[in-house]
């Protein structure tokens, strides 16, 4: 099994409506730049660019 030290939790806003969606996690150390997938949002009832938190 793959060690877990790297990978934090991270939350992911909606660039329309600014509302925290979706929560993952990401390896910091491979992956130094911020998140970006285009996921559902609930609030907007349409499927919108999600961003990674500051």
């Amino acid at each position: 099994m793959a060690k877990v030290g790297n990978r934090e939790r991270i939350t992911l806003l909606c660039t329309e409506c600014k509302e925290e969606n979706y929560r993952t996690i990401k390896n910091k150390k491979n992956t130094t730049e911020k998140l970006e997938l285009n996921k559902y949002c609930s609030k907007c009832k349409k499927t919108t660019t999600h961003k990674e938190k500051k």
